[in-house]
Parts: C-alpha cells; structure tokens; sequence
C-alpha cells in the first residue's frame, strides 16, 4: 500500500487562501460534449471563469498550474461503491476514509455508495447508520442510494421521505441473494410504481437469484466447493435472463431503470435491445471496472487466494473478449456508465469461504483504478473519444442523478471538482503501492495510460504528481433531487430520444443486422445439471476450461462520426461452451472444477 501521508483532519489555515483560489493555465478542456482550449480560474471551490487568458486578469494570492500538452476533465464520479459494508461475516477494509482517498489519487472526486439495510430493517434508520459512518470520514463529496431488501407498507412510505427529505433519488432492487435481498415480480412491480410516482430512479441487481439457488445446491452436493463453483453457479444466460426480465417489468410500470453491474455479452444485449424496443427510454445501464479491465482466465489455476479474490457478484467471465465488448456498448450508448463496485476484502476475510463458495465475501478493488482502465481500454486502443471518456466516467452520473452541471462538467458556477489528465504518461497499478487498505489488487501489474497530475476536490488541490494529501471529513454529503431532467424529460415525451426517421432506419434492418452480428457471439449455455450429470464432451486432460475461442477486431482508432456499432468477427465454431472437466477422486466422488 501507498505510504502517502497521515490524513489532515482540516485545512490548516496558513493555507487555505492558497487552496481557495486557483488559476490553471494552457490546457484543453475536455466536457461530454466538446473539447476547446481554456483557462479556468477557481475561487472558495466554485468554478468562477473558463476562457482565455486576455479576458481575466488574475488577483494576487492566487496558486497557478501550467497545464500546457494536459486535459482539464471532470472529476470522475464513481456511482457504485460499498465503503466499510458488512458483507458475509466481515466488513469491507475500505472504510469512508481509506475508500475516498482511494478515489481521489485516482481521479474521481465524488462516490455514490448503497446503503443495504438488514431485510426488516428500516430505511431510515440505514440511512442515518451511513450518515454517520461517512460524514466524518469522506475525504471527497459522497451521495447515497438505498437498497429496497424487503417489501411492505412502511417501506414504501419510507422511500417517500427519502426522496422528499432526505436526499436520496434511487433505490436498488435485487433479482439475486434468495433468502436475503432477493424480490419477487410482484414486489418489483410494486416498487416500480411507488419509485415511478415519486419520480425516482429504480436500480437493479439482475440475476436469477432462485435459478442460482439451485445450482449453487447442486454444486456443494457434488463436491464443487471451492471459488470456481461461485461463476458456474451463475452463468451468463442467468444474468441475461434477469436483464430482459427486470426491463420489461420497469416498462410495464413506466419506470425508469438502471441496471448495476453488467459483466457478460448476453447481458450488454439484453440491455442493448431494451434500449431499442423502448426507444432510449426507461432503460440505463452500468459496467464495472473490472469487466473492462480483467476477466475470469486470469486467476485460473492460482489457488485459493487468487481466485477469492476475484469473486464478485455477476461474476467476472471465462470469456477473454468480454471487456472489449462491453467497452463497444459504452461507445454506443447501449451502456452509459462505469462504476467500480469498490467493495474490498482482506485475504482472512475471503478465507470464510474455504470449503464453501457461497461463504466467500463479494467483492473486489476500483475506485483508485477505474478512470485510467477506461482510459487504457477504451481511449487508447481506439474505441472511446476523450469527450465519451469524460460521459462514462463522470457526466452521464451527474445527469441521471440529478446533480448536472453541479459536478460533471467544467463551467462557470459548477464545484470545481477537477482533474488535470495526462493522457500519454503511465503508471503500473499494484497493490503495493495503491492507496486502498486491502492487501491484493485485482489489476495487478497492468501498465495503463492516462495519469493523474492533480485532482482537485471543490478546488482544493488534493493529489500532486502523485502525491496524495487528503482531509479527512473534507466531502459533503450531496442530495440527489427526484426528476432527474436527463431522465423523465425523455420519459414524459419532452424531448426525444433519437430521431424517429432515425429509428425507422434502424428498424427497417440496421439494427435487425446489428443484432445479428452481436447475437453469433454469445455461445449456447448449457445448464448445470448437464454438466454435473456428464453429458457433455470434457476436454482433454491439462486443458483449462473457457469459453471458446472468439477474437474481436479493432480496426485502428474509432470512427468518432460513426453511431452504428458493427463488428466483424471471426468465431471459432469447434469448441464446447461449457468444457468443464470433473475431477474423481479414489470413491468416485466429485471434488472440483478446472
């Protein structure tokens, strides 16, 4: 870990003119929509003048950064993490300080952390519970969502004082954790309706949880016991499933509906296509940073400790060009946002689940890492533009909860959440040196694109060339107001999404062939129960399983004036999706899968 150092607990006051006013000089801005050269001057952490230079002149007292050959971006806004959450018998190492300082050395300046509350717990009583465990701590500006982990009366009355109150605009729903979170289709309707008519925000855990339930009882039945079982447990076409599923049930309630974490290709379709059927309404949906950044093939084979600590709920795929493909749902707009997940665990905590996949706490690092992997997978190698790259990272959040232009842009009036990007220098992640408490790093060793050279947190210079100095308890809460225009604007008809000639084009075979060409990607899967009972081909002896062969083509940089997403693929039709190979001991007895 980062020997940066002790957090300050206030601004001490021989400093504070300094870190009130700050001009920086020579850079490119870089907002969603465009980028243009500009000076930006900043004053008690607003943003008080974006121009030229002849056009200000600057007063005394005042820091000044030369950011000549640098971008002026946004402050990422990470709006899925799980700071010090209980989770499994412990609780998350990266607590509001550790989890928030992370951020910042990382280029994100404002999290959006859940609050889970215990299934009959009350909301509110949750939500004061988070409330004091992060406004003492926040080293950034923090919001919250709710997660709705039961049904009733007082429940619904609850979200309506969390919405009208107390700061709160979206509620996470979850399809998984049977027993423990997990609604049924009535409830989720319910909840649909209720968010709808406060003008709210729904979010979704999309998994079959009752289909997991029972194949996680077939597993441990057969001997399937250790983390390779979670992802087996949990195949793509049960994420899939859920995805169409839970769209469909948002549309009937005429509910807007953001779907967290979607790891696989069949899930980026399903999303992808309910963003068609229901023309760019209702629907949004979130990948994580470490589905574009990793996959499941690379902890194969390395042990127990390894292998926990990758898992994490949908779980990473065995596909290697999953993280291509979902950065090319990014570039199209069928997904809009990058999160983290940021929810981190040490190896004695992953250890409860020796012996039992399902005891394995959830859960794997990014908050410090997710703004350079987008930056890496998608600017870099040709897919992303700079002004996507500020969308996903950072703009598309501050819209869909209702906190633009407050954060997620550079202008006048907007908190001077900053980051003065250096697009070509690099850095190697690793756990040694990042600034989270936990004790792996689930991106180890990889060599990104895209630095860090100062990251300004409502215009207070917080990390320097990589020397990170935070205070503790710094961050503000920021409510999160119902009716998001970015939202319901479009919901309500009044503004459209896309053009209906342009939807027309689509329909009449655009997007049929789009389709087309997605779909022969995602390989049939067969069910648990087939494997278990071996009636598929097992590969030979010493081979790994994966999925097959299917390689993507990047030809050279992506076409910024192209919308339409077609890819040419090459498919490697010989292979066995599920190539599984049980292992007999002497007894004959199932002990494990390769």
């Amino acid at each position: 870990m980062s020997t940066s150092p002790k957090p300050v607990k206030k601004v001490p006051i021989h400093l504070q003119s300094a870190q009130n006013r700050v001009y920086i000089k020579n850079g490119e801005i870089v907002n969603h929509d465009k980028t243009f050269k500009a000076d930006v001057y900043i004053e008690d952490g607003i943003i008080k003048f974006v121009g030229p230079s002849s056009e200000i002149t600057i007063p005394g007292g005042v820091r000044t950064i030369d950011a000549s050959g640098l971008m002026i971006i946004p402050g990422g806004i990470d709006p899925h993490t799980h700071m010090q959450l209980p989770f499994g018998g412990a609780v998350a190492v990266d607590d509001f300080y550790h989890g928030t300082k992370a951020a910042v050395a990382g280029g994100t300046t404002m999290i959006i952390d859940f609050v889970l509350p215990n299934k009959h717990e009350s909301m509110i009583e949750a939500y004061d519970k988070w409330r004091s465990w992060a406004d003492p701590k926040v080293c950034c500006d923090y919001g919250l969502h709710v997660g709705i982990t039961w049904w009733s009366k007082s429940v619904s009355e609850e979200i309506g004082i969390l919405c009208k109150e107390l700061g709160v605009n979206s509620f996470k729903t979850f399809m998984a954790y049977k027993g423990l979170y997990q609604l049924n289709d009535s409830d989720l309707l319910d909840v649909f309706e209720r968010i709808r008519h406060l003008n709210g925000v729904a979010m979704v855990h999309a998994e079959n949880g009752d289909i997991i339930a029972k194949n996680t009882q077939r597993l441990l039945a057969e001997g399937i016991n250790g983390p390779e079982g979670h992802e087996l447990s949990r195949p793509e076409e049960v994420e899939a499933e859920a995805v169409h599923r839970a769209c469909v049930l948002a549309h009937q309630a005429d509910c807007p509906l953001y779907v967290v974490h979607v790891m696989s290709k069949s899930a980026g379709i399903e999303l992808a296509r309910a963003r068609h059927r229901y023309r760019g309404r209702y629907i949004m949906g979130e990948t994580l940073a470490a589905a574009l950044g990793t996959d499941a093939t690379c902890c194969q084979h390395l042990g127990f400790d390894a292998e926990a600590a990758h898992v994490l709920s949908p779980p990473l795929r065995p596909d290697k060009t999953t993280p291509e493909f979902l950065m090319k749902l990014l570039a199209n707009d069928d997904l809009q946002l990058t999160g983290s997940d940021n929810c981190t665990f040490n190896k004695e905590h992953k250890a409860l689940g020796k012996g039992d996949f399902t005891k394995i706490p959830n859960g794997v690092n990014g908050v410090e890492d997710r703004m350079s992997l987008v930056w890496e997978k998608g600017v870099h190698a040709g897919l992303l533009d700079p002004c996507r790259f500020v969308a996903v990272t950072s703009t598309n959040a501050a819209k869909i909860f209702n906190i633009y232009p407050q954060k997620g842009r550079i202008a006048v009036g907007s908190d001077a959440d900053i980051v003065i990007w250096n697009p070509n220098a690099t850095r190697t992640i690793s756990k040694d040196t990042h600034h989270h408490a936990c004790d792996f790093n689930i991106f180890e060793g990889m060599t990104v694109h895209g630095v860090c050279e100062f990251v300004l947190v409502r215009g207070r210079i917080c990390a320097e060339r990589g020397n990170v100095r935070v205070a503790e308890g710094f961050g503000r809460f920021i409510p999160t107001p119902v009716r998001p225009p970015f939202v319901y604007d479009i919901i309500e008809g009044k503004v459209q999404s896309q053009p209906e000639e342009q939807h027309e084009e689509k329909q009449n075979g655009n997007m049929a062939k789009r389709f087309a060409e997605l779909d022969i990607q995602i390989p049939v899967q067969e069910p648990i129960s087939a494997m278990l009972a071996g009636n598929l081909a097992m590969p030979a002896e010493g081979s790994l399983c994966s999925t097959p062969s299917v390689r993507g083509r990047v030809d050279g940089k992506r076409d910024l004036q192209e919308s339409s997403f077609s890819i040419s693929e090459e498919l490697d039709r010989s292979g066995v999706r599920a190539c599984i190979k049980v292992k007999n001991p002497p007894g004959g007895k199932s002990s494990g899968f390769w």
